[in-house]
């Protein structure tokens, strides 16, 4: 796979948002039981694993911030997610809320290049898929490349901002594919 940037970069790591996009949005989820992975999302992701292509979570989680749950509680949801969905390569989270004024919280590039620098790769060699302009926003900031695929939450304005929208997973991945 080979993705456009301002040098040719081979796709070498798909990140993903969590809630929304590779599992149905619980807001403020603490609760492992209520974890229901989106249509498509295992197929996609053992798709990318069989081609080679790491895969990994960047989520904004602040409720741990609000005190609604807790890291723990994050820790056990996302261990449901890998018995569900299989084991990722890197995880990301971001523990604070909007005002704490962090690197990492998307749409900052924070959680993108930490993710990038654990897998040793260029952030042009990896993409984020997710379900709000936040996400793309975090990916084109890093310098990596974005895409949306919107959901009943997805504001009509962030489906314009995106240069790549997807209707699925499935069909984000086969942009990023055709993406050349």
């Amino acid at each position: 796979m080979v993705m456009a940037s301002s040098e040719t970069s081979t796709l070498r790591a798909v990140l993903f948002d969590r809630d929304g996009t590779l599992v149905v949005d619980v807001p403020y989820n603490g609760d492992p039981g209520k974890v229901v992975p989106m249509a498509g999302a295992k197929a996609v992701l053992d798709g990318l694993r069989a081609d080679g292509i790491a895969t990994g979570v960047i989520s904004n989680q602040s409720g741990i911030a609000r005190g609604l749950i807790t890291g723990d509680d994050v820790e056990k949801v996302n261990a449901r997610v890998e018995e569900l969905l299989g084991p990722f390569d890197v995880w990301e989270v971001c523990p604070h809320a909007e005002h704490d004024g962090c690197s990492c919280r998307k749409p900052a590039p924070g959680m993108v290049h930490n993710a990038c620098r654990k897998l040793g790769i260029r952030e042009s060699e990896a993409a984020l898929i997710g379900d709000i302009g936040a996400d793309v926003g975090a990916a084109e900031a890093a310098g990596a490349t974005g895409v949306l695929v919107p959901t009943p939450v997805t504001r009509p304005e962030e489906v314009a901002a995106a240069r790549l929208v997807a209707p699925d997973l499935a069909a984000a991945v086969g942009l990023l594919q055709d993406t050349v």
